[in-house]
């Protein structure tokens, strides 16, 4: 049996939204695991527009612009320091035209497309339906679930000329369970768990697998911002009792992009502390 260690060595991989978060950590795990990584975002620190940038996409996008909570760049670099090829490009999901640039560039330069983790979304939508905002409805489902549809189809001719690729997009337990006063955010990633399985039949006879993730409560830069009250009572529903760690989702996307996992597809995996269990 082969090593789990470099068990990604040769892989080329994309994560969209990785300057920070989870997609930092997916990007720095797989790196570890051997592959080269290109860090893609809206927001990327040599960038100059990016105040304008985090203006169009809210919140959350604003506070870390305005705090400097933004390491795409820096991310690139460390994986270099692993000995690994990388590079941050600076991408929005929402545009077709951008991400087919980014996604020829990427090609050319590092030679392929491995895999692909499609981690760029929004969560900062949060009222009852009277009232949600109609603009923060239609900005969800264009990032959330559009931004995987538009990146998932121009990195598929890559894949399929090749025989060969691993995609993960990722859900929420919020797509599974629903959240209160998250319409629109419960729909997009509830819409990509139909949307894995789609991708993961048409995937098949290409060689390609297509999974997602299905995190829980996670303790990223976002979920620090939150109400503290709140996140109280959600770590509560955890059969842990604590909230899980950014290394926990990349070690599970780690392996089920690796060759370990060639006959796992159109799944939705759990990494939640148990908090989708009946819980007392």
């Amino acid at each position: 049996m082969s090593s789990w260690e470099n068990m990604l060595e040769g892989k080329v991989a994309v994560v969209t939204g990785a300057s920070r978060g989870l997609g930092r950590a997916d990007a720095l795990a797989l790196a570890e695991a051997g592959a080269d990584v290109v860090i893609t975002d809206i927001l990327i620190e040599s960038d100059k527009n990016n105040e304008a940038e985090a203006e169009r996409f809210g919140p959350i996008a604003q506070v870390m612009q305005s705090t400097n909570v933004m390491y795409a760049d820096k991310t690139s670099q460390e994986i270099k320091k692993m000995g690994r090829r990388s590079a941050a490009i600076k991408m929005d999901v929402t545009n077709r035209e951008k991400i087919q640039d980014a996604f020829e560039k990427i090609k050319d330069e590092f030679g392929k497309i491995d895999i692909l983790v499609n981690n760029a979304g929004t969560l900062d939508h949060v009222s009852q339906i009277e009232d949600q905002s109609d603009e923060f409805w239609e900005r969800d489902l264009n990032v959330n679930l559009t931004g995987a549809y538009n990146c998932t189809k121009a990195v598929w001719p890559y894949m399929k000329e090749q025989g060969y690729g691993k995609i993960i997009n990722m859900s929420s337990v919020a797509g599974t369970l629903g959240g209160f006063g998250q319409a629109s955010y419960s729909a997009t990633k509830g819409g990509l768990l139909s949307f894995t399985k789609s991708m993961a039949l048409e995937g098949a006879r290409h060689g390609i697998n297509v999974n997602a993730i299905v995190p829980g409560i996670v303790e990223t830069e976002a979920f620090k911002m939150g109400n503290a009250k709140m996140n109280d009572r959600m770590i509560s529903r955890t059969a842990f009792k604590e909230p899980g760690k950014p290394e926990d989702i990349a070690n599970a996307i780690t392996f089920l992009v690796s060759d370990k996992a060639n006959y796992i597809t159109g799944v939705g995996l759990n990494v939640s502390g148990g908090i989708e269990l009946f819980t007392f």
